[in-house]
């Protein structure tokens, strides 16, 4: 009589799944603010912070590499530190990403269906 009603079921299933989902991605977006990495160059001389996020949170700089006739390659040194904090902060938000997509059973890769 009322075949229709096991449509609802999964329907009800795959609505908690979807908010459960969304609720993750909120919560993993919120820990991206808390998340640290260090990007450096010149072995080590140039350090910078940023969020997983990629906003760039410092700056360190050895006073080993202040010299007037060196300005390009210290500004080449604090670019390259800071790349490599935005590479490192892309890498360890995909890494968290996939962590989501695991606990929730999703196919690897998968995007945020809610613009995340």
């Amino acid at each position: 009589m009322l075949k229709g009603l096991g449509g609802l079921g999964d329907m009800s299933k795959m609505m908690k799944a979807a908010q459960e989902m969304q609720t993750k991605m909120a919560e993993m977006q919120e820990s991206l603010d808390s998340i640290e990495v260090v990007g450096e160059s010149g072995a080590g001389l140039v350090k910078a912070t940023a969020t997983a996020k990629g906003e760039l949170t410092g700056l360190d700089i050895d006073p080993k590499i202040f010299d007037p006739n060196e300005k390009e390659v210290v500004e080449d040194l604090i670019l390259a530190a800071i790349k490599d904090a935005q590479v490192k902060a892309s890498e360890r938000s995909s890494e968290e990403m996939q962590k989501i997509t695991e606990e929730l059973g999703l196919p690897a890769g998968m995007a945020n269906p809610f613009g995340g």
